[in-house]
């Protein structure tokens, strides 16, 4: 399940102290801020510890937010909480938490790779101060959902919300897109109570909701060139496979296709995505899905990955709240919104890639790396995502993607980092180059080996850039770049 170094009871330990923090807060009738990151494992893990003070019927206020900074410590300094909670992030900040909010308890639940030093003020539970992999084997919300469970037995029912979370944070990389390490407990947590049935079929976003052809229209992971974004282009390419998009007067879904039926679009698939060139992409096409059997079928939050593009969606068009709403149980008012929201980010993302195609400078490649300047056309909450999805359809996936976006009114450039496991393993971490790179032009960076992100001035971003490439030079050459190199 986790490593052999991997000290699983420490971990949980841990996670027993972060509750009973909670707990004795809550008993003095203390006042909570949570904080928490905007995308999809954040917004899962904001709703699991929501509901767990939610129960306890506690004090307290959640913000989705995309890092800490000074602007957060004010708000924390003028509100003075009894206990501040960071949810998915924090683990980054160390010393900041140690220079400005000294004064305060507090508590973080993350998975990302630690910055600065522990001190005695924070209960910090994260997988890497014991040796679980926490950009595949946990995420931020399965750090939730331990420490919730840890509250309250009765939390276990949030296991499936973990699980979105888990999958949301691109976490299922083990065999055929299964999810592993701490994740795979939670997964029986989740099973046990029977909130989960786990399947093996074709991944695609829509397998629950939509009509076959715009579930291939829309999917991005795995992208589909001439396919995805094409609704008539995918209507003619069932054609061509004598698979009937409707049923009488209904439209059919992924999951109506009979077993044959998938196996011959499968085996078409494969075949096209080789044809262009894309047989890392293949790989996606089949996996463990993740079915939540209390939700209704034929809607957004049966199939946990689709679940988690519902929330990833949420945090990332400034509507986070109805992605925490959703994750603590609304199933009214928040869903019905969120679903317009998801349209929308839909459109955002089919109109940002359209725009990367369109021009081959917006995309150029270096030494090491590919980079992508969105500038002032991409949504800096959303280059994330874009970032993810290009990086798995490159020319020479073994090259690390940067995609980077302006923040505007801040004078900050927003940088999204991905590579593939391959890559870390021949010695890429992704994390270590963009906080040491950040470091150098006064920003911030960090993440994991396989997926990281920073900040620094915009003016500076030509020469983060070069950087960047000459430290992933460096890195796959087996040299070390520790602390305060530059380059």
């Amino acid at each position: 399940m986790a490593s052999e170094n991997a000290d699983v009871e420490g971990f949980l330990n841990s996670a027993k102290k972060a509750a009973e923090t909670i707990r004795e807060v809550v008993k003095e009738d203390g006042f909570i801020h949570i904080f928490s990151h905007l995308d999809a494992d954040g917004v899962a893990a904001a709703g699991i510890v929501g509901k767990t003070l939610f129960r306890l019927d506690s004090k307290f206020r959640v913000r989705i937010t995309q890092w800490v900074d000074e602007k957060i410590v004010g708000e924390l300094l003028s509100d003075k909480p009894q206990l501040i909670i960071f949810n998915d992030f924090g683990s980054g900040y160390m010393e900041l938490l140690n220079e400005k909010l000294a004064n305060f308890e507090i508590v973080v639940l993350d998975h990302h790779q630690i910055v600065g030093e522990e001190s005695d003020h924070v209960v910090h539970v994260n997988p890497h101060l014991f040796r679980i992999d926490g950009a595949k084997d946990i995420s931020g919300a399965g750090v939730a959902y331990f420490v919730a469970k840890n509250v309250d037995k009765v939390n276990v029912d949030l296991a499936p919300v973990a699980i979105v979370g888990a999958l949301g944070d691109l976490q299922d990389k083990y065999d055929q897109r299964k999810l592993g390490g701490l994740n795979e407990k939670i997964v029986e947590d989740a099973t046990d109570a029977k909130l989960l049935t786990v399947e093996q079929d074709l991944i695609f976003f829509g397998r629950e909701t939509r009509p076959i052809h715009k579930t291939l229209a829309s999917t991005t992971s795995p992208f589909i060139p001439g396919i995805s974004g094409e609704e008539d282009k995918s209507l003619a390419f069932l054609a061509s496979l004598d698979i009937k998009p409707r049923l009488g007067d209904r439209w059919r879904a992924l999951r109506d296709l009979s077993d044959e039926e998938k196996k011959r679009l499968c085996s078409a698939l494969a075949d096209y995505l080789l044809s262009k060139g894309l047989h890392y992409e293949v790989t996606n096409l089949v996996g463990h899905v993740y079915v939540l059997n209390r939700e209704e079928p034929w809607t957004p939050l049966r199939d946990a990955r689709e679940f988690a593009v519902l929330l990833n969606a949420t945090g990332r068009m400034d509507s986070a709240s109805l992605g925490v709403a959703i994750c603590m149980g609304d199933r009214s008012s928040a869903l019905e919104e969120a679903n317009k929201v998801l349209e929308e980010y839909r459109r955002n993302i089919n109109k940002y890639l359209g725009w990367i195609m369109e021009k081959p400078e917006r995309k150029k490649e270096f030494d090491n790396i590919y980079v992508v300047y969105g500038e002032n056309f991409i949504n800096d909450k959303i280059v994330g995502a874009i970032s993810s999805i290009l990086s798995a359809s490159l020319p020479n996936p073994e090259k690390p993607l940067i995609a980077y976006a302006n923040v505007e009114g801040e004078g900050l450039a927003k940088i999204s980092a991905r590579t593939i496991d391959t890559m870390v393993n021949r010695g890429i971490d992704l994390s270590e180059v963009m906080r040491i790179a950040a470091e150098n032009y006064g920003g911030k960076g960090g993440g994991h080996n396989v997926a990281a992100g920073a900040q620094v001035p915009i003016e500076r971003i030509g020469d983060f850039i070069k950087i960047v490439d000459e430290l992933v030079g460096k890195q796959l050459k087996g040299e070390k770049i520790g602390s305060g190199n530059s380059a």
